[in-house]
């Protein structure tokens, strides 16, 4: 009897934050575990393991009410991820000169094709719109090329790249009119927000 594949999601988080802030603004952030469950539901799949990478802003030392806002609101949606079920959560930091994220894309980027590597995933699902991230799909591809790969995005930031290569979901709160061109490999995912938003 063959084994089950182990279907593993590896998540940009702060593409994902920053994506679903400027979607709802700070008053609204996705639960993360609805999202999930939503995911899951849609493309008929159960992820095995949630890989999360992110980082926190820095606190200026006299924050405007609007970097209070979105302080307090991503501090919340971080809360929320890691309340989640089978979530691993990496934490990168800030440069205290430019306040640049560091240390998580190279460490998404080298997970990505480690795990591959030692045949931790038989499927990889990535939720990212940036396209840094596909040399290591590619990477991936060439040299495991038992792996299946899957890309998802939020709307308002696609890999539209991506979508020539791998198969693409993109989920969708708006019913926006999301134009692609033929060859890519675009499914939209029709999601409510009032069944996915925290107030």
């Amino acid at each position: 009897m063959k084994n089950k594949m182990k279907k593993y999601f590896f998540i940009d988080g702060s593409n994902l934050y920053a994506a679903q802030y400027e979607l709802f603004g700070p008053e609204k952030y996705l639960d993360f575990s609805r999202l999930i469950k939503e995911l899951q539901k849609k493309i008929k799949t159960k992820f095995d393991k949630i890989y999360f990478y992110a980082s926190y802003s820095p606190k200026p030392k006299k924050p405007t009410k609007r970097q209070k806002l979105y302080l307090k609101n991503e501090a919340l949606f971080y809360r929320n991820v890691k309340k989640t079920k089978n979530v691993v959560f990496f934490k990168g930091y800030r440069s205290k000169t430019s306040g640049k994220e560091k240390g998580v894309d190279v460490k998404l980027a080298a997970d990505l094709i480690s795990f591959a590597f030692l045949n931790k995933y038989d499927v990889i699902y990535l939720f990212s719109g940036d396209a840094d991230f596909l040399q290591a799909l590619f990477n991936i591809r060439r040299f495991c090329r038992d792996k299946e790969i899957f890309i998802l995005c939020l709307q308002n930031k696609i890999m539209y790249k991506g979508a020539f290569h791998f198969k693409t979901y993109i989920v969708d709160f708006d019913r926006a009119k999301i134009k692609f061109h033929k060859n890519q490999k675009i499914k939209i995912i029709k999601v409510r927000r009032k069944n996915i938003t925290v107030f």
